[in-house]
C-alpha cells in the first residue's frame, strides 16, 4: 500500500526513509511543499505566507532508536 501524504509513522530505525521527513518541528518553504502545506497549514507553526512547520515529535518515541516521520511524497488523501 502506498503511503498517504501527511501520514505520520513510527519507524524502528533512526533515519528518514526516502519520501519522508523526521517530525522534528522543522520549518519548510511552502512553495516547495504546497501539497503538504494544504493539509497541515500552520497547525504546527510557520507564518502561512512563506513557511510552515512539521509536527515536533522528538522525544515522544516509545522505543529508543525509533523515529516518527511524516510522508512528504505519497497519495493525496481523499475526503470520500
Amino acid at each position: 500500500m502506498d503511503p498517504i501524504l501527511g501520514q505520520i509513522q513510527l519507524f524502528a530505525f533512526g533515519f528518514e526513509p526516502s519520501g519522508w521527513m523526521i517530525c522534528d518541528g522543522r520549518s519548510l518553504p511552502i512553495n516547495q511543499y504546497m501539497a503538504v502545506f494544504s493539509l497541515l497549514g500552520t497547525t504546527y507553526g510557520g507564518d502561512g505566507k512563506t513557511h510552515f512547520a512539521l509536527p515536533n515529535l522528538k522525544g515522544k518515541e516509545p522505543v529508543a532508536g525509533s523515529v516518527y516521520c511524516i510522508c512528504m511524497e505519497g497519495i493525496f488523501p481523499s475526503r470520500q
